[in-house]
């Protein structure tokens, strides 16, 4: 008989492990300076531990100018001096360890902060040594003869991909901000040093492994042609076509792999976008030509995001949401490949708000909805800071102008509104309508939303956070009061208590919920989400020796009846969890009812079923 795909390599930790992101500035201050620090982390260290996690993420503590939040790296052996020293990190290090918990580093090498000693040598002159460290470019002319730059390329922060240095007569590449400079991984004296100093100086410490930031983006094509035009009233456009997923990039992770990542048995989950081919995506994660341990694919997180722009939001239906969970579930099945299960991180709006209901009725159970389907999905579960007690998008009233800070979406909205002003003048209607779609979609989008700051108690209006009188770095959300750490502890049936007892689930029933494979019911139905995980291939009856179990969930606030599957497909199977405190009661009604297996399910309800 056939075993699931991901049963062929059980039982390795990185597999079975609960990973937990933390972004730094927003978690916890210890200092009273109004900024997330390492002391702050290590001092909920047992917090993360009694959560059930097995696996600390930490975001970038690097040294840097935080233009982005420390995705800017001006040194990688160094820490940012507000967050703590390296000895700091060292204590964080040995802290996890302690708690028997592993520990993961962001790992940002697609680029530099233009502060980094490299790139400022780079820039010193053209015939500097580091100079084909970075990639710099000659001038365009247009016919009148103004400059232009080497591409249309538009960055992930709006405007060109390309900086004008005035020193040096050159255009230098930014896929992000300007102070951004990309690294020229074509140079192998630049990969032997990216190696030894952002990745060596690091696992020596003892760290466990990496997230790999911008993973498929450091061999670029170098014709470097300008990109289609998908948006003809500006001269920038998406090219990730022309920079993602590059001829030497699979060259480039086999190198890493066999010149660090190996000698210290280092675990990787890359960030991999613009990747939609499953079989392109095993080209990345298969075991047998070691790249990455895992990788996020975000079509998942990128549901509503705007084809033209990322923050023009776009209505979507749920059976394109269940189609994109069950293609990232059962890519692997058959293949020495790995997934990951997640739906936030530190760049996307919170699930909640996103894909389920933050209505005051209707939150905490659209939190343990989303709870219980990612829990019991394939692959290494992943849940992003705050995540465990149903924190939301911040509400509509905060402005761009006074509440917003990240540079990703303030920059976006101020060039929307240019355009629109530009091209609609005199219609202050029409703009009107436009800039409100605009903080709209950043309402939704925003990456502000995951990082406001954690909320850990209602002690004062820094939610715990800090102890600043005038509050923390960022706005802290209205809603702490009702949604924080310190008044889920003390409730049995909060959204903290539902995410502990899904964990300790999950990890009890690990060939089933960790590595079984997943099978989609009623994939056109536009209400309701029904799946089934089981320990045999698709085509046999989970029976015998087989598990399986059903996961049923109303993504409506109205309510809707579901099937569940048929015995000879799943068994015989028992509510095991509801998101409603009287399920069982009603699961018990509707057993006793000539119904079979029909169950209606109440707004936001969930339940999973298990075979005895």
């Amino acid at each position: 008989m056939a075993t699931s795909a991901a049963s062929l390599s059980k039982g390795t930790w990185w597999k079975e492990g609960v990973a937990y992101q933390i972004y730094p500035a927003s978690f916890k201050d210890s200092n009273g300076d109004g900024l997330g620090d390492i002391a702050g982390i290590l001092s909920k260290v047992d917090y993360l531990k009694d959560l059930g996690v097995d696996i600390v993420w930490v975001s970038p503590m690097f040294e840097s100018p935080q233009i982005d939040m420390g995705y800017d790296i001006s040194n990688y052996e160094s820490v940012h001096a507000p967050y703590g020293t390296v000895e700091d990190m060292q204590a964080l290090i040995d802290a996890c360890h302690a708690r028997g918990m592993k520990i993961l580093l962001d790992l940002v090498i697609n680029h530099t902060s233009s502060e980094h000693a490299w790139f400022k040598e780079s820039r010193s002159s053209r015939d500097n040594p580091k100079r084909n460290w970075y990639i710099w470019k000659p001038p365009r002319y247009a016919e009148d003869g103004s400059r232009l730059p080497p591409t249309n390329w538009r960055s992930y922060f709006s405007g060109s991909t390309w900086e004008w240095d005035e020193h040096t007569q050159e255009y230098y590449l930014h896929l992000f901000a300007k102070e951004m400079p990309d690294l020229n991984w074509e140079n192998e004296e630049t990969r032997q040093a990216i190696y030894n100093s952002a990745m060596r100086f690091w696992l020596d410490k003892g760290v466990d492994g990496f997230r790999v930031d911008c993973v498929n983006m450091y061999s670029k094509r170098l014709g470097f042609l300008d990109a289609p035009i998908l948006d003809a009233a500006v001269f920038e456009q998406p090219a990730w076509c022309e920079y993602a997923n590059g001829p030497r990039m699979h060259e480039f992770l086999r190198e890493m792999n066999s010149a660090v990542l190996n000698q210290y048995d280092a675990v990787t989950v890359g960030e991999l976008p613009h990747t939609p081919d499953p079989k392109h995506v095993l080209r990345y994660v298969g075991a047998g030509d070691k790249q990455l341990s895992m990788v996020f694919q975000f079509d998942i997180v990128d549901i509503g995001q705007g084809t033209v722009g990322k923050y023009r939001f776009e209505d979507w239906k749920l059976p394109f949401f269940k189609a994109t969970v069950a293609k990232w579930q059962q890519f692997i099945e058959g293949t020495d490949g790995w997934t990951t299960a997640f739906c936030e991180n530190h760049d996307q709006g919170r699930s909640v708000s996103r894909f389920a209901s933050d209505l005051p009725e209707h939150r905490e159970n659209s939190a343990k909805l989303l709870s219980l389907m990612l829990a019991t999905l394939t692959g290494t579960l992943y849940i992003y800071q705050g995540q465990e007690i149903g924190m939301i998008n911040v509400p509509t009233d905060w402005t761009i102008e006074k509440d917003y800070q990240d540079i990703e979406s303030v920059n976006f909205y101020h060039a929307a509104v240019k355009a629109a002003r530009e091209a609609m003048a005199g219609d202050q209607q029409a703009i009107q309508k436009e800039t409100d779609y605009i903080r709209r979609s950043i309402q939704i989008l925003g990456r502000d939303n995951a990082r406001t700051p954690m909320q850990w108690d209602a002690s004062n209006k820094s939610a715990g956070f800090t102890d600043r009188p005038e509050g923390g770095w960022m706005r802290t959300h209205d809603l702490y009061p009702e949604i924080n750490v310190a008044k889920q502890q003390s409730e049995p049936d909060s959204v903290l208590s539902f995410w502990k007892n899904m964990l300790r689930l999950r990890k009890s029933h690990k060939d089933l919920f960790i590595y079984g494979n997943f099978r989609l019911y009623d994939p056109d139905n536009e209400s309701t989400f029904v799946f089934a995980k089981t320990t045999t291939p698709a085509g046999e009856a989970a029976t015998g020796a087989g598990q399986a179990a059903v996961v049923v969930l109303n993504f409506t606030d109205k309510v809707q009846v579901v099937h569940l599957p048929p015995a000879d497909e799943v068994g015989d199977i028992q509510l095991q969890v509801g998101n409603y405190l009287d399920a069982t009661a009603a699961e018990k009604t509707e057993q006793s009812s000539a119904l079979g297996r029909q169950r209606t399910l109440r707004p936001w309800e969930g339940r999973l079923y298990m075979s005895s």
